[in-house]
């Protein structure tokens, strides 16, 4: 999933990520694309348990996608709902417990990354 994304909340999300308090980089007064990927059944086995987990719907709205996903192997399956906000931003429910609140930075989790790209020339940001 691609989307262009409020300039100003990446910026927010780099500067948490490196853990510097300010930034001064005219570079970044231009567009940002994010590219989040997420693998949705192996996080949830991460964070909830269980062998297999399946997405059975999708809602997209202007500011997120959600993601209802339910426990494929299991006797009694467990439901889930991850909700990926387009900043970076991502909620994980399971049976109505939450399990996930927060930002999707790189050490979260190995099932989910985030990648910024320059808008208008495709060319990756590398934050070192």
């Amino acid at each position: 999933m691609t989307d262009i994304i409020d300039q100003q909340d990446v910026i927010e999300l780099i500067k948490a990520e490196l853990g510097k308090a300010e930034f001064n980089r005219p570079e970044w007064d231009e567009p940002i694309i994010c590219r989040v990927e997420v693998d949705l059944p192996n996080w949830l086995t991460q964070l909830a348990g269980g062998e297999a987990w399946e997405v059975y719907a999708e809602d997209e709205e202007d500011s997120c996608v959600s993601f209802a996903m339910r426990e494929v192997s299991a006797k009694t399956p467990k439901l889930a709902e991850v909700t990926l906000y387009h900043n970076g931003y991502a909620v994980v429910d399971v049976e109505g417990k939450a399990l996930f609140d927060g930002s999707l930075t790189s050490g979260t989790s190995d099932c989910a990354h985030l990648t910024y790209y320059h808008a208008d020339t495709g060319e990756k940001i590398t934050l070192n």
